[in-house]
């Protein structure tokens, strides 16, 4: 059977040539820190068994001016055994994720049954660790759940590097919820957190979580990394390819191809600046590549065993792909790798560095429009600017829905007022059911699985789309490519991007972010009554806003006006005419139009989070 490749991966491309070409992160500069983590690992698959022997070196730097005596590794795939914390949640949650827990009763009377709890002993993941040497002394370490809890020999001192040397071994998991072997559509093996993996350590502390279901946080640094596996097997995943004349496969370069050693090749990358290192290998991957102009070579990998209309999805899917890096690269900032792979594996959609693994059987305007548009934007949300996706799910989960929807809107042709309106209209769903949580929830710990959806994806997108109501649309865009140019390769936080929206925008944010993402607060907004030229509008709830008021008077003609809210110190940009400020404190605010009015509307562009529309538009009634 012929293989095109995995990576061109990097295709002749990706060479040590190209690595002088990636981008350098600055660990320490200006008072800001992040620790890094240099990792080369060699790995052994066995295909037959799906275990693996690894090999592993961290040449650790602690860029913090702490002194460390302790490390903690993520061992994920311990997560996938019975009674295991992912396995105890996906029992006791209300309404678990069907991929963990699928109800095998019925609708009216669900029964959940988590899959974890009844894993066979060869069908459970795990790691093991062999061995642990600090600069060549053994170390003590306890495995807590997917935690590998390390003391160590000799602290580490603010500015010093440490050598971390560890031995050890793994079994895939059935898949269940992203990594796994054999998923659903029959790829063999979607390799992601599949690593022992150093916990991140940053100005809050150590993050050493659990694995219960959710989001990631992880040291920047560069990965070298060779896997040996069956030579039948492609790859695909994050880095460049390093020896395509040793692996052939179709994708070699016009030097001889090395012959075959054994029934194994090893497949040599190099990652430079990622936080993370993902691959998938299955015997029966196509490898198809398109050219970016001015960007990165993409990688599609898809299974042979398709049917002729699912291939043919996967051709379509290519050059849209294409349009979609070269858009999100305007709107956000330049794509700095030379290689994305879009590859199918895992259970869904989700999104690892240089790469995403997607279900590749769905129709297409899914699998385009609903998986890879997300997952692709989530290259710089949370990719790029690297927030802690435990504590801020909404950061990048709900940035990433906010340019997914603004694409999907300009690639469709839609023309809408408000792109984001599903986003609003879920948002509003929740907060009307009384069951809303604060954002400040970490992402394992929301009640209710909807509500971490409406939280993260829905309310968080609705935080970038509101903000461009409050600061105008073009500082939101000037605001979001200096984020990016900002905090690119970094850890940003909430407030670096309100502080960047207020350099930007002039204007004082710091209450948009404390009422919006710290609390429940929400906005109601109402047009209280007209009495000829006069219009007293009312807030009933407790969150201020500015607003936009749209009068239409008696003769058929209109006029905009803006009211920005005190607290702001200042005006977004806009044509309309400007009132005093209103200060939160007044219920009420009370103006004078030009001539008689016939009606009034709050906030015509629906980009205003207010959570009752009905009363936002007022007529006069006329007496016959």
């Amino acid at each position: 059977m012929k293989h095109l490749f995995v990576l061109i991966l990097s295709i002749t491309l990706f060479t040590s040539e190209a690595l002088s070409q990636s981008p350098q992160i600055e660990y320490k500069t200006d008072g800001y820190w992040q620790q890094q983590a240099d990792y080369t690992m060699e790995i052994d698959m066995d295909v037959t068994s799906y275990q693996f022997e690894g090999k592993q070196n961290i040449i650790y730097t602690n860029n913090s001016p702490d002194e460390l005596d302790k490390v903690f590794y993520h061992l994920y795939f311990n997560a996938f055994q019975p009674g295991s914390e992912m396995d105890m949640r996906a029992q006791t949650i209300p309404d678990p994720d069907k991929r963990l827990a699928p109800n095998i009763g019925t609708d009216e009377d669900p029964i959940y049954e988590s899959r974890i709890s009844i894993l066979k002993p060869n069908e459970i993941g795990y790691i093991n660790v062999k061995s642990l040497l600090q600069n060549g002394k053994q170390l003590t370490y306890d495995v807590v759940g997917t935690v590998l809890e390390v003391k160590l020999n000799q602290p580490v001192q603010p500015g010093e590097k440490v050598q971390f040397d560890m031995i050890f071994e793994g079994q895939v998991p059935t898949q269940i919820r992203r990594s796994g072997r054999n998923n659903n559509e029959g790829v063999a093996l979607s390799m992601s957190q599949w690593y022992p993996k150093l916990a991140e350590y940053d100005d809050e502390g150590w993050h050493a979580y659990s694995y219960i279901a959710r989001e990631f946080y992880g040291v920047w640094g560069n990965y070298d990394v060779k896997i040996s596996i069956d030579k039948d097997y492609t790859i695909g995943g994050t880095g460049y390819l390093q020896n395509p004349n040793e692996i052939g496969h179709g994708y070699e370069t016009s030097e001889e191809v090395q012959p075959s050693k054994g029934d194994k090749l090893t497949w040599h990358f190099i990652a430079p600046d990622v936080h993370d290192f993902t691959w998938a290998a299955d015997p029966d991957y196509i490898h198809d590549t398109l050219q970016v102009e001015n960007g990165p070579m993409l990688h599609f990998l898809y299974k042979n065993t398709m049917a002729p209309e699912k291939l043919d999805n996967w051709k379509q899917l290519q050059p849209k792909a294409a349009e979609l890096m070269t858009y999100y690269s305007d709107l956000v900032g330049t794509y700095p790798y030379e290689q994305y792979s879009i590859i199918q594996g895992g259970d869904s959609g989700m999104e690892y560095g240089m790469c995403t693994l997607i279900n590749g059987e769905r129709e297409f305007e899914k699998m385009f429009r609903s998986t890879v548009s997300h997952e692709m934007a989530h290259t710089w949300f949370q990719f790029l600017l690297a927030s802690n996706e435990a504590k801020h799910e909404w950061m990048d989960e709900g940035f990433a829905t906010y340019i997914e929807y603004k694409a999907m809107d300009d690639f469709y042709n839609e023309n809408k007022t408000n792109p984001w309106e599903k986003s609003y209209t879920n948002y509003k769903n929740i907060v009307n059911s009384g069951m809303e949580q604060s954002q400040t929830n970490y992402a394992d710990r929301y009640e209710l699985n909807k509500i971490y959806t409406a939280a993260s994806y829905y309310k968080g997108c609705v935080f970038l789309a509101q903000l461009g109501y409050v600061i105008g649309e073009d500082n939101l865009d000037k605001t979001i490519k200096k984020y990016y140019k900002d905090f690119v390769f970094k850890h940003p936080k909430p407030l670096d991007i309100i502080r960047t929206a207020e350099k930007i925008s002039g204007l004082e944010l710091d209450w948009y972010l404390m009422d919006f993402t710290q609390t429940t607060n929400v906005i109601d907004y109402t047009v209280k009554s007209i009495d000829k030229k006069m219009v007293t509008l009312e807030r009933f709830e407790l969150m201020p806003m500015p607003i936009d008021v749209t009068v239409t008077y008696s003769d058929g003609t209109s006029e905009d006006f803006y009211i920005a809210l005190r607290q702001m110190r200042g005006e977004k940009p806009t044509s309309a005419t400007i009132l005093d400020d209103w200060a939160w404190t007044f219920p009420t605010y009370t103006f004078e139009a030009s001539k008689t009015v016939a009606s009034v509307q709050i906030d015509p562009s629906g980009l205003m989070a207010d959570i009752y529309l009905e009363d936002n538009t007022l007529s006069v009634v006329k007496k016959n």
